[in-house]
């Protein structure tokens, strides 16, 4: 297995590892490479699968951050950073997405402590892939939209979910299913009929607990009540939504006959009324 380097008598690294979104498995190999040998790993118990841990070596001082302040937090990891080469701090999903990320590495900045930062995988793709969805399609939408709405934590002006939604794109909306009703009322004020398709995620990727509700705006919420939905969940609205079961695809022109790129030559050509036709292999030819 690959070594990273480290100097001898120099203070330890902190690594800002994205746990994933609830698998073991879904870390990254660099973050279980990091984790196997870590000396000290304080992890989110309250969102990141416990089991996560179970990678790190057998001496190694692991930490439940759940009851912490963030203050708190910063003390333990320049403490653990004073002890051991490889300090990991574990965050859900990938640390740059809703992680107070930068609160955690200020304090370590200014203590003259290395820090490393290794993504993860959201939340948001492993929603996506438990309910078997595309977040875009072609000329439907191109652009995901990550957020949330307004609680106890305010948003910034001009981020409200409604004018986010007024772009009718793919909404990926964390940290918001005990909001899902003002949810659907901003999605509404911003024109969404009230068959939009909604798929809302519970604990995505986590091995028995996972729960996929599929609704509209007009029932998702009585149905997430029904599944006791309440928390860690993602909400997607998108008008790819069910796109799977569609009679019909735009289809991508990357991999379309009719298009030609650097690694492949059109093998057909399109008439006027849109339809594929057969190209001329001669004309094909001349071209090579």
């Amino acid at each position: 297995m690959k070594q990273f380097d480290e100097q001898p008598g120099l203070p330890g690294k902190v690594w800002f590892v994205g746990a994933g979104p609830g698998d073991p498995e879904l870390i990254t190999v660099k973050g279980r490479a990091l984790l196997a040998r870590a000396g000290a790993v304080l992890f989110a118990g309250s969102l990141v699968s416990e089991a996560v841990t179970r990678w790190a070596p057998e001496h190694c001082e692991i930490r439940d951050s759940k009851d912490m302040t963030l203050e708190e937090m910063s003390a333990w990891l320049q403490l653990q950073a004073s002890r051991h080469a490889t300090v990991v701090r574990l965050q859900t999903g990938d640390p740059s997405l809703y992680g107070a990320l930068i609160e955690l590495i200020q304090p370590l900045d200014q203590a003259g402590i290395e820090i490393a930062v290794v993504p993860g995988v959201s939340s948001a793709m492993a929603s996506a892939a438990a309910a078997t969805e595309s977040l875009t399609l072609p000329e439907v939408t191109q652009t995901v939209i990550l957020t949330r709405v307004e609680g106890r934590t305010p948003m910034p002006e001009g981020e409200s979910l409604a004018a986010l939604a007024s772009h009718h794109t793919t909404l990926c909306i964390f940290l918001s299913i005990t909001l899902l009703g003002k949810v659907c009322r901003e999605l509404r004020s911003a024109g969404w009929a009230e068959d939009a398709p909604m798929v809302v995620v519970q604990k995505a990727s986590w091995p028995g607990e996972e729960k996929v509700v599929r609704g509209t705006i007009s029932t998702i919420q009585a149905l997430c009540r029904e599944q006791q939905i309440h928390s860690q969940a993602m909400i997607i609205a998108s008008p790819t939504l069910g796109a799977r079961h569609w009679d019909q695809l735009i289809r991508s022109k990357l991999y379309d006959p009719a298009f030609t790129h650097r690694f492949r030559k059109a093998s057909v050509t399109a008439d006027h009324g849109g339809t594929a036709a057969v190209a001329d292999q001669s004309t094909l030819k001349a071209t090579e």
